[in-house]
């Protein structure tokens, strides 16, 4: 079945200390466009994820957002800087080793003392397991794309649905045409009988002029070929819409062919009820088009 480029999906879980959270978000593009927003000490898994889009996505413009909370103290690392303690505490052997008159410092000092100066103490975040943390993202982030090609699913089915309908329409009013257009013909051919005899009264009718003139008007009016090529494109539009495969860009293309034959129908007609189905035809085909651009 066919899938929307509009869809959202959501997953969070916790990981190995971690809770993380993803959501991805698409809208309609012409091509696929990927962007990923998450904290960037977490960047180096951005190809990863950009990998599981391609993997579910052809198209759209997907917007996926990651949070990541750290649970526990683990993931901090008090270091202490040794050389730099050491020479702390020579200097503050040194100031009790000072004169009274050089104002006194207490006999005595301890480690608190020490933590308490500049620099001592540094609390860093631990080292990260990239590779382990990168899995996780990614898991979390399949669970989201998930449910978000869920959502594209059921929106897809709809408009496939509308479509369909769309396309039984625009048939039944082809069938119309088709069924109008040789009344056209005898239509003009009678009316081309009045005038002559209403121009030449009692002389004699040529009737093989009557039946060229007609064949002439049937000519410049028949729609034969331009009804056969747009229920051919009915039939390849059906056929797409309830394959599984991406088929936007096709549809789209093939749209614009439907398009142009009704073009051309009403380029044709001089009569005023097929006029009135083109017009129907045609509109019909523009609410088409405008779903066709929401599919994959």
């Amino acid at each position: 079945m066919i899938k929307s480029m509009t869809g959202y999906g959501r997953s969070r879980r916790t990981l190995n200390g971690r809770d993380i959270t993803v959501e991805a978000r698409s809208v309609n593009n012409r091509y696929l466009d990927c962007s990923v927003k998450m904290p960037r000490s977490y960047i180096f898994a951005e190809d990863a994820l950009k990998a599981l889009v391609q993997k579910r996505v052809s198209r759209g413009k997907v917007d996926m957002f990651i949070t990541v909370e750290t649970k526990g103290a683990e993931e901090t690392v008090v270091t202490v800087n040794e050389p730099l303690a050491r020479g702390y505490m020579a200097a503050l052997n040194q100031l009790m080793e000072m004169p009274e008159g050089g104002g006194r410092v207490k006999d005595s000092y301890y480690a608190t003392d020490l933590a308490r100066m500049p620099d001592v103490l540094t609390v860093s975040k631990a080292e990260e397991d990239m590779e382990s943390l990168s899995a996780d993202l990614c898991a979390v982030a399949e669970e989201a794309l998930a449910a978000h090609a869920a959502m594209r699913e059921i929106e897809g089915r709809k408009l496939a649905e509308d479509i369909l309908g769309r396309l039984d329409t625009i048939e039944a009013i082809t069938a119309r045409v088709e069924e109008r257009s040789p009344q056209t013909v005898a239509e003009y051919r009678e009316k081309l009988l009045v005038r002559m005899k209403e121009v030449l009264q009692s002389a004699a009718i040529d009737e093989s002029r009557i039946l060229t003139e007609a064949a002439i008007f049937a000519d410049k009016v028949a729609v034969d070929e331009e009804t056969v090529r747009l229920r051919s494109h009915l039939s390849q539009l059906r056929e797409m819409l309830q394959g599984g495969e991406p088929v936007g860009r096709k549809l789209d293309f093939l749209i614009q062919e439907v398009n142009r034959e009704s073009n051309t129908i009403g380029s044709k007609c001089s009569d005023i009820q097929i006029a009135r189905d083109v017009v129907e035809l045609k509109a019909e085909i523009e609410k088409i088009r405008e779903q066709v651009q929401n599919i994959e």
